[in-house]
């Protein structure tokens, strides 16, 4: 495994006119060259990270009991369990904002190396399956991620909670140390009032991760005027092609080695559209766009509905452009049932 197909044939037909891949990206087994190893083992570092935060973040626990008991009765011991139970909560929030930064600094490097130089996109994807692998983990990441910070809103309370509790102590007198408080360990940082603002902000975000990996995205695409903004949409857009005719390739399908290989490769051809739409000027949705995307959706729509469901509301809500009025009608119909 690890060889990528030659592309083969452009397929007629469709609104959008896309190109048909027979292509296969080994998302499994794909290792570095060595030129690659430098940038694979600074990305890895990061995606351990990041897999540490999916764990913990899948687990949030919340503290909505504590701090409605809090809340309900103003006696010390009420005020000192939620405190208690708030602060441990906020330092791995914390921990999730500092991680935003890594994306933020990891993703412009990574995309320097696929989309610079004299090689075509498909040439990248083919000489290069080892950050293109790693490259489509950092997009899963922000999918579950975000996924789960929007189906959990004691994230959003928790912080809320812990402002709310800093700012009322410190109008009632100064605070020297947050230690009058809540308990510090020596390994918890404290949260002073500039932070705690942009990780307000972090937190506000629907889709934090997603902003974060988008905006990184638009500053490498500004900051790197000797690589043509075509460079970067069009890895994306041959890369969610890719990814969709892999999915309808039985042959292709049959050399997944693990059956959660077929969900990770449906996540990456969606997290590409989103944000394809984010940093394309005109999005995903136009009809002189190179992404497929009623292919895509037909593609989800054959999926149990365990499987498409959060992937299509990906879609449906995360994108900046649907709703725009260009956006053709039968795409939103399509998204919209």
């Amino acid at each position: 495994m690890g060889n990528l197909l030659r592309l083969l044939a452009r397929e007629e037909g469709t609104c959008f006119s896309p190109q048909r891949y027979d292509l296969f990206l080994d998302f499994e087994n794909a290792q570095p060259t060595e030129s690659e190893k430098e940038m694979f083992l600074e990305v890895d570092s990061v995606l351990k990270k990041g897999q540490i935060i999916l764990n913990e973040i899948s687990q949030y626990r919340g503290a909505s009991k504590e701090i409605r008991e809090a809340i309900s009765n103003p006696g010390e011991d009420y005020q000192e369990k939620a405190r208690d139970a708030v602060f441990p909560l906020v330092q791995q929030l914390r921990r999730y904002y500092d991680f935003s930064s890594d994306i933020e600094t990891v993703v412009p490097k990574i995309l320097s190396q696929l989309c610079s130089g004299s090689m075509s996109p498909t040439q990248h994807l083919e000489k290069q399956q080892a950050l293109v692998k790693q490259f489509a983990e950092i997009l899963e990441f922000v999918l579950k991620f975000d996924e789960h910070k929007m189906t959990t809103p004691s994230i959003q309370n928790d912080f809320s909670y812990y402002r709310r509790i800093v700012s009322r102590h410190s109008l009632s007198g100064p605070i020297n140390d947050e230690q009058d408080l809540f308990k510090v360990t020596e390994n918890d940082e404290q949260i002073g009032s500039a932070l705690a603002s942009h990780m307000s902000l972090f937190y506000a975000q629907p889709t934090p991760m997603l902003k974060v990996l988008s905006e990184a995205t638009m500053k490498f695409v500004a900051d790197n005027k000797d690589i043509p903004v075509e460079n970067t949409t069009e890895t994306l857009s041959t890369m969610a092609s890719v990814c969709q005719s892999m999915l309808k390739d039985p042959d292709l399908i049959a050399r997944f080695m693990r059956e959660e290989t077929y969900l990770f490769v449906l996540r990456v051809m969606v997290g590409l559209v989103i944000l394809y739409d984010h940093v394309h000027p005109v999005g995903a949705f136009q009809k002189s766009s190179n992404v497929d995307v009623k292919g895509c959706v037909r593609v989800l729509k054959e999926q149990p509905s365990s499987r498409s469901e959060s992937l299509l509301n990906a879609l449906r809500y995360t994108t900046r452009h649907l709703n725009d009025e260009s956006t053709p009608k039968h795409i939103k119909t399509l998204l919209a049932s």
